[in-house]
């Protein structure tokens, strides 16, 4: 009985969240919008972007990256972390 409130409850406030504009803006993936961007090991302060301040990548949910670019977002992230470029943990920052 207890679990089926709870659940009844969620359910009621995702509603009211969609109704009141909650709606947020798909996110574009930044390569396959501007097709002059490379992804290379070189290029540190685009990859940055892609790491979280604890040195994890980002999910391809929270960055907006297409799953065509974030296989080879996350092969250059690691070469540049072998070549000591990008940390891996955040004492290393």
């Amino acid at each position: 009985m207890k679990g089926r409130l709870r659940a009844a409850a969620r359910k009621k406030a995702r509603k009211q969240a969609k109704r009141k504009g909650m709606f947020q803006r798909r996110k574009v993936c930044r390569f396959c919008a501007d097709k002059n961007v490379t992804i290379s090991y070189k290029d540190v302060k685009t990859l940055r972007l892609f790491i979280t301040e604890t040195g994890k990548m980002t999910p391809r949910r929270i960055s907006g990256t297409c799953a065509k670019h974030q296989r080879p977002l996350a092969l250059e992230i690691k070469r540049a972390r072998q070549l000591a470029m990008l940390p891996y943990a955040p004492s290393h920052f």
